[in-house]
Order: C-alpha cells, then structure tokens, then sequence
C-alpha cells in the first residue's frame, strides 16, 4: 500500500512537471504602453491605445493564444525622461513587447534601448527616419511611416499642380526636419524651388513673425508639418493673417488629421497626404470605423488606425512563432512575410521594417479629410544606414 501510494505520488509529480512548460507558455504577453497622456499629444495617445486594444478585443483579448497584460506610462513628449521612463518598462515591469511613441526625439531614446536590450519594440507613429535607419534592428518594426515617407509623397503632387516656388514652415525637431527634406527631395526632383525654410522650436506656437515672413516672400504656396495643438493653432493663425486666400496651404496629414474639430472652417479646403484618409469605402475600412465609433464613441483617425495594425503586426509575429515572445529571429522573420490588412489598405514591411505603402491626397470637406487621390503608390522608405539590408 505505502509503495502504491508513493508510485501515485510519483506520477503526479512527473505529470506536473510535464505539464508546467504548456502552463508558462498561456503566461500573459506584457505589453508595456509608452505614449503620451498629457500635452500637446495626449490626444493622439489616446487614439493609438485605442486602436491597439480595439484590435485585441477583436481577437477575444488574446494575440498569439496569450492574454494580454497592459503596463502603462506617459512619456509626456519630453525626450528628457525617455531613457527613464523606457526602463521602468523593461526592466521594473519587465515587458515583452513596447508599444510608443508619437514624438520622434522620445521613440529615438525608446529604439536605443530596445536596441541594447532585445525588446520587442513596435512604433505606432513616430516616424524618425533613424529608426528604421541607422537604428534599425530584427527587433525594432514600425507600423506608421517614416517622416521622409509623408513629405517625399506630397513633393511631386505640388508641382504638378503649377507651383514652382514654396517655402516650408515646422517645428525644428526630426519629425519637422525630416518630413522637410522629403518633400524637397521630390519637389526639387520635380522641378521646382524651396524659397525658403523657416522652422521654430517644438512645441512653440507663437508663429506671427514667421507668418509675415511667408507674405512677404509671396510663394507660390506653403509646406507645412505640424500635428496636434500645434497644428490646430497654426492653421488658425494662418487664415487670421488673410494668407489662405492668397498662398494655398499644404501639409503632412498630420495638420489635419484629429485636429479637424477644433481648426473648424479655417482648415476647409486644405490638401494633405498621408497613409490613410477618412472613408476609402473599402469593407476593410468601413468595418473598421464602425467597430472604432461603436466602442469609443469617437470618429477613428491614422492614429488610431497605427494603433490598431501594431496590434495585427504583433499577432503576425506571434503566430510564426506560437506565442513565444522569445523566439525572435522566428518573430522577424514571420513578421517579414506577411501582408497585413489594413484599414488604410494592404501593405507588408521593407527589410528595414517600415512600411511599404500607398499615401493618398486628401482635401478637408467639412469635418473629414476625404481622399482625392492616391499621390503614389507602394512607397518604400529608403532605410538610408540601415545594415539589414
């Protein structure tokens, strides 16, 4: 009987002990959340989690077969806290996977120390060209753009439409200063001339000086990146100062997308370009911005729609791998392969893992930046510096 007794015990123990592996594989995924909950950006934050979760809960709360378990800080848009703030992440919280951020100085610092650490990191919209450049990595992807992407897209468009001469206006940081030289890239290819570069520092809104500038030097129009309260307050000021009507404006879509609300009637009219516009009409997207209204009682914008395909990104991955973070190069390479489905449309990712994507025209009618266009199509980031290719 006591050697029955101890063979049952035996058997469990061994029956336990095999069954531990499976058990730590449904361990929750850690998904540690850096985005801005607080200034000039909070709003786009908001968007992003949004999107991200949305998708999540598509997928029954699970990505890869694993609950998700969500840590959260607010970067504040202040690269000065990024290093300190990324590390209460990884290695207080010891997170997975990090999601973050929209200021392209505070993703830089995030991509540094992903790079030295091995975490998974995926951008949802800062669109630093570094990134996915000098910073590449197997473990650092984007699901947005690149800033050279946005202004390199809007660059032809512009002169096709007659103007040979513009001078550009943003905030003097990478996401300003890179968008800038994507769109001189194609315009001057194109033909034509940058007049002048006029910048101020991020997130500085006082932009009266720099306004009579723009009237005195007479473009033939005006090339902008600005996106949130920046963006809301320059296209303010810009109609204020009565050069609407004579110097058309055109931007990143960044200057109208989710700023619509508060720019009101100033912003009507106004040409941008971006990876997505309001109402492609496509099911995809159409499915998309009803599940987004019905959830949030909000109207999506690209923010949103970035959140939401990291989300659809990071389920890739984990489906070439089962659901184990840790096999990275599998990750990669699943990740690589795949085709992801898109509200903004179908796009896969370079060998420097950016985006391969249409950018659309979009004009501002009412409350939406409805398309009025495709600019150019499948467009691939340089991924100048990047050694994986």
């Amino acid at each position: 009987m006591k050697s029955m007794f101890k063979l049952h015990a035996t058997a469990l123990l061994t029956a336990g002990a095999l069954a531990l592996p499976a058990f730590a594989q449904q361990a929750p995924l850690k998904v540690g959340l850096m985005l801005p909950a607080t200034g000039t950006f909070a709003a786009l934050g908001t968007a992003i989690e949004n999107g991200f979760k949305l998708y999540v809960t598509e997928q029954g709360g699970k990505l890869g077969g694993r609950d998700i378990q969500y840590f959260k800080v607010d970067d504040e848009s202040e690269p000065s806290k990024a290093t300190d703030n990324v590390n209460k992440l990884i290695k207080r919280d010891n997170v997975d996977v990090l999601i973050g951020t929209v200021h392209s100085g505070v993703a830089m610092a995030m991509a540094k120390a992903a790079k030295d650490s091995g975490t998974l990191l995926i951008v949802p919209n800062a669109g630093a060209d570094a990134v996915t450049g000098p910073m590449c990595a197997p473990n650092i992807f984007r699901s947005s753009f690149s800033n050279w992407q946005q202004g390199y897209a809007m660059g032809d468009w512009v002169h096709k439409r007659g103007h040979k001469n513009v001078v550009t206006i943003a905030w003097k940081y990478a996401a300003g200063d890179e968008t800038i030289a994507g769109f001189k890239d194609s315009f001057q290819k194109a033909g034509g001339k940058v007049v002048k570069e006029l910048s101020l520092p991020f997130p500085n809104v006082e932009f009266q000086a720099l306004l009579t500038e723009i009237a005195a030097l007479k473009p033939d129009a005006v090339y902008t990146f600005f996106a949130g309260g920046g963006a809301v307050k320059f296209v303010k000021d810009y109609a204020a100062a009565g050069l609407k009507k004579s110097i058309p404006l055109y931007g990143a879509g960044f200057l109208t997308d989710g700023t619509l609300e508060a720019q009101g009637t100033d912003a009507e009219g106004i040409h941008t370009t971006l990876h997505y516009a309001d109402g492609l009409g496509t099911a995809r997207d159409n499915a998309f911005r009803v599940a987004y209204v019905r959830t949030y009682r909000l109207p999506p914008d690209v923010y949103a729609v970035q959140g939401y395909d990291a989300a659809q990104m990071l389920a890739a991955g984990l489906a070439g791998t089962k659901g184990d973070i840790s096999r990275k190069a599998d990750f990669s390479a699943a990740l690589r392969k795949a085709k992801i489905d898109s509200p903004r449309g179908t796009f896969t990712l370079s060998k420097n893992h950016n985006p391969v994507q249409d950018f659309y025209v979009r004009q501002v009618v009412g409350k939406e930046n409805k398309p009025a266009g495709v600019a150019i199509k499948a467009l691939a980031d340089p991924g100048r510096g990047c050694s994986m290719q």
